[in-house]
């Protein structure tokens, strides 16, 4: 057996553990396992509904947005359909369109790591029934601006749904967010989907959501399980929206240390775009292969594919260090210029007030 790594920074999870008034609502919860939740997360889902602003039939609630996207295929695919989507991306696609007997089209990245629209929309055809959109993209953080996914989204066919994957949206600058109503009525045929996993700290609590425009959503709540949201985990999410003020701090905090982190990067020679997730993503020329290693030996475990990048996830600040202190003695290609720096977004997004419950442009506030 390995030893055991002592920073895991390769899934994405919050380093911090769920808030004492969270953890507080789960004792609760526990102590009435011996009741069935809800038959369907009807409850849940108007809580969600109300706090992003939307009416109630436009969310559907499963099991992570993972599971609100398995909902989705098996809701809108058909025999012999494909689903379009960008590689790399979040690893569970594929498998996903598998489990539904669809056929995934992975297409590549562009070389700066953003995900082609050109070459997404080149790629839908007479079989493609679901296309895949993530913003901010996982692994590599980068993000759409509201006007090229406009732009995109009115160029999908209608019959084409549209899985806009914001895993990720808490972390990214409010600039990149659309007025979630209007943006809804807009496209009918996109799903936005959310998660409590990643901002949240519930990652083993699995809850995500889906919202979309009723009649999309109605098909989608079709696919629901029955029990299939357990009590603790919904106790959780609820707590959870009423302490947006202090979430909020800890995404600040998360999103000042992965520009600290990004810019130590950028220092030590290492090429690092900037990023709208809960991590940063060192690309290959650098020496990616030979970073997983020295972060293994570090007892660092990160996210790797082999020649093309390296995900590491934005830990506590002593994890954080010892990724720098890991990565320092290693050559580079260098990076000659800073120009990348200047469209950062990340001064903004960490002096963002904090414990307003009111929502921008349509977006919860964490």
């Amino acid at each position: 057996m390995g030893v055991p790594a002592l920073h895991r920074l390769a899934l994405n999870e919050s380093p911090y553990p769920p808030l004492p008034s969270v953890r507080k609502a789960m004792r609760r919860a526990v102590a009435q396992a011996h009741r069935y939740p809800e038959f369907y997360p009807d409850d849940l889902a108007e809580r969600i509904a109300t706090w992003c602003g939307v009416p109630p039939d436009s969310v559907a609630v499963g099991s992570g947005s993972v599971g609100v996207a398995l909902q989705s295929l098996q809701a809108v695919m058909e025999p012999g359909g494909t689903m379009v989507h960008a590689w790399r991306t979040f690893d569970a696609y594929p498998l996903l369109a598998t489990m539904v007997r669809a056929e995934p089209v992975p297409v590549p990245l562009t070389p700066d790591g953003r995900q082609d629209l050109d070459a997404l929309l080149a790629a839908l055809d007479h079989r493609t029934r679901v296309v895949v959109v993530c913003n901010p993209h996982n692994p590599t953080g980068s993000r759409i601006t509201v006007d090229a996914l406009s732009a995109f989204l009115h160029r999908v066919p209608g019959h084409i749904t549209v899985l806009l994957d914001e895993a990720y949206v808490e972390f990214a600058d409010d600039t990149g967010v659309a007025d979630m109503p209007t943006f809804l009525g807009a496209h009918p045929n996109v799903l936005v989907l959310r998660t409590f996993s990643k901002a949240y700290g519930l990652a083993a609590l699995r809850i995500g959501y889906g919202l979309g425009a009723p009649a999309l959503v109605d098909r989608i709540r079709r696919q629901q399980l029955p029990f299939g949201i357990n009590a603790v985990a919904t106790a959780a999410v609820q707590a959870s929206l009423r302490a947006h003020g202090e979430l909020r701090l800890r995404v600040d905090t998360i999103v000042a240390e992965r520009e600290r982190l990004r810019h130590e990067l950028l220092d030590l020679g290492w090429h690092v775009r900037p990023g709208h997730a809960n991590s940063v993503w060192l690309a290959a020329p650098d020496p990616i292969d030979e970073g997983v290693a020295a972060l293994t030996d570090a007892s660092v475990l990160t996210r790797h594919y082999p020649g093309e990048g390296l995900r590491v996830t934005v830990g506590s600040r002593k994890a954080n260090d010892t990724v720098l202190a890991a990565l320092a003695g290693l050559p580079t290609h260098g990076f000659a210029s800073r120009d990348l720096d200047a469209v950062s977004s990340v001064a903004a997004s960490a002096r963002r007030p904090v414990g307003d419950p009111s929502r921008v442009r349509g977006r919860p506030r964490v």
